[in-house]
């Protein structure tokens, strides 16, 4: 299940947008209707309008994204302003913008992308310590292997048959 939170302040628009994201099962919405205290909890997934009376849309969710880093982040809008989505996508490092009125379909498919999306950078994140666990464990069997090495010389080094067996030879 995703946690998906909606940050609007036009009460039409969040019941709108609830209604639309309902057709989904597996997603968990809560919306409020001011950015304040919204950013407190842990969510995948939040989208925010632009124009909000206390806080624009990008201030808010560059407190999210300093807070939930790796949470995806969306605006929504019907105020077009290029200045004002470069600085979203450049400060708040927004994953889209969707434009009001949206379409049901587009919208949920864009939320279906953020939310595979953040699925990725998560197996990412995961994939990359794992290999940096690795790395070290790999490098500390190296320094073993190599001290063997120095005390017993040729002890690290196997002679393998076609068959995959090892050749012990005797030097006898």
């Amino acid at each position: 299940m995703y946690n998906i939170l909606i940050v609007d302040d036009e009460e039409n628009i969040v019941n709108a947008l609830k209604r639309c994201l309902k057709k989904i099962g597996d997603w968990n919405v809560q919306t409020f209707t001011s950015a304040a205290g919204a950013e407190s909890s842990s969510f995948d997934l939040f989208i925010s309008d632009y124009r909000m009376p206390e806080m624009n849309g990008v201030e808010f969710l560059i407190k999210v994204k300093d807070i939930q880093p790796n949470a995806v982040r969306i605006i929504l809008s019907g105020y077009t302003d290029l200045e004002a989505l470069v600085s979203a996508i450049n400060e708040a490092e927004i994953f889209r913008f969707i434009h009001k009125p949206w379409n049901d379909y587009e919208l949920i498919l864009t939320i279906e992308q953020s939310l595979k999306y953040k699925e990725i950078m998560t197996e990412n994140i995961f994939l990359a310590n794992q290999v940096r666990s690795q790395s070290k464990e790999l490098s500390k069997n190296q320094k073993l292997l190599s001290k063997l090495e120095k005390e017993s010389p040729g002890i690290t080094h196997v002679n393998w048959n076609e068959d995959g067996s090892i050749v012990i030879e005797d030097d006898e």
